[in-house]
């Protein structure tokens, strides 16, 4: 394994989400884990939250049942009221979603939709991922450049799961435009998020009701996901109506911008590592799966497509490596800096596509657990074997430090990855 340069950790306590900051967050996280691992900040909006940023403290953080999910235990100041979610969901009824609540009803929701991802459904998903990879290629193969971002890691995710959940094949251009506007944040109109949201709110209930008029009398084989929750609904199952289409939304909103991530950083990491780069395309010139499995969890691991866990809200006083931590306090587990812990993984900071003992937290842990992981390691791993394989020569056609990064609170992207190649 070669040697790859080493991030260098600031001497005093760092400046926290600065555009230097959404670059490279990395030596930021280290000079945390090591002074002051569990850390109280103002994040941008004006909330006072605690950053958790070591592996041992964020596993057991993501795991504690004295922090709750529900944004109603924020003692919220007045400046900061709403400001801990989605843009949007509040004024648009969507609250009511698997990142939002706690057990029960928690139990309750991911049990009717896990059957969705489950090994055997996303195994037969893989022909409809297959072909949306080659489509979205065919569309640029030809022309020796492209933005990966915009051209191929956005819209495979967003009609992969507008497929999985039902939307129209004539509607999904639609929710591209939506997701489009949601995953600029900072970069689009003002207010321009909230509006996507509420439009998104308005189709999801008048698709809900068309197919609840249409629903056969039997679910057939591998069924859409709206359909199963409207099945689920009007069998006892006690989903509401707002409860299917917040449902709906935050699988989409949620399954679509960590796999653009997973992609767009994933290539990126690829591009500016030849020498593991060409151990992958060696790799899968030989027919070879084991590297690129272990290969998209080390990418998940080194730059993940989600830099902090969703909210959570203390319920009661309790204490978080050494910090005392006041009820209806926010804690933000830093994703990103535990999975970097150099007491937990070696060389942390080391891209090895073939490490193993990599138990890393890209995707969460718990409960919480992310439900669609199964989902986005097939469009990840998918995605950049049909890209290695298919352009062998893709090359990065920017200096990297003219790449900008989404500032975001909760997911680490970039913006743009322009790339060149021989034109196919």
């Amino acid at each position: 394994m070669t040697d790859q340069p080493q991030p260098r950790t600031p001497t005093t306590a760092p400046d926290l989400f600065t555009w230097e900051f959404a670059s490279d967050p990395y030596p930021a996280y280290a000079w945390l884990r090591e002074h002051s691992p569990v850390h109280r900040t103002r994040l941008p909006s004006g909330v006072e939250a605690w950053l958790v940023t070591r592996y041992a403290d964020a596993k057991q953080t993501l795991a504690d049942h004295r922090l709750s999910k529900n944004p109603a235990h924020h003692d919220e100041p007045a400046h900061a009221k709403g400001k801990t979610g989605i843009p949007g969901e509040r004024k648009a009824e969507l609250m009511t979603h698997l990142l939002n609540i706690d057990p029960p009803d928690h139990t309750r929701l991911r049990r009717l939709v896990s059957k969705a991802f489950t090994p055997r459904r996303v195994a037969e998903f893989a022909p409809r991922v297959q072909e949306l990879t080659d489509t979205l290629i065919d569309g640029f193969a030809d022309k020796g450049a492209a933005d990966l971002i915009h051209e191929f890691a956005f819209p495979l995710p967003i009609y992969a799961i507008c497929d999985l959940l039902g939307v129209p094949r004539e509607d999904q251009d639609d929710f591209r435009d939506w997701a489009g506007m949601m995953i600029r944040h900072q970069g689009g109109p003002r207010g321009g998020v909230a509006r996507s949201v509420k439009k998104m709110r308005g189709y999801l209930a008048d698709l809900i009701h068309r197919k609840r008029e249409a629903l056969p009398a039997q679910a057939a084989p591998g069924e859409d996901l709206i359909s199963g929750l409207i099945r689920a609904s009007d069998h006892g199952e006690h989903l509401t109506e707002n409860e299917a289409a917040a449902m709906a939304f935050i699988l989409l909103f949620a399954g679509f911008e960590t796999t653009v991530n997973l992609i767009g950083n994933g290539t990126y990491a690829l591009l500016t590592h030849p020498e593991q780069r060409t151990r992958l395309q060696a790799s899968l010139a030989a027919g070879e799966s084991g590297l690129l499995e272990t290969g998209v969890e080390e990418l998940l691991r080194y730059d993940g497509p989600v830099e902090l866990a969703t909210w959570r809200f203390a319920t009661q006083p309790l204490t978080l490596g050494g910090q005392r931590i006041g009820a209806g306090d926010p804690v933000l587990v830093v994703l990103a800096a535990a999975d970097r812990d150099p007491e937990r993984f070696a060389d942390p900071d080391v891209l090895d596509l073939s490490r193993r003992d990599n138990q890393h937290l890209g995707y969460g842990h718990g409960i919480h657990y992310c439900l669609g992981a199964p989902l986005a390691r097939l469009e990840g791993q998918t995605a950049l074997a049909t890209l290695l394989t298919r352009l062998p020569d893709l090359r990065l056609a920017a200096d990297p430090a003219e790449l900008r990064w989404r500032g975001g609170l909760i997911m680490r992207g970039l913006r743009t990855l322009p790339v060149e190649f021989a034109p196919a």
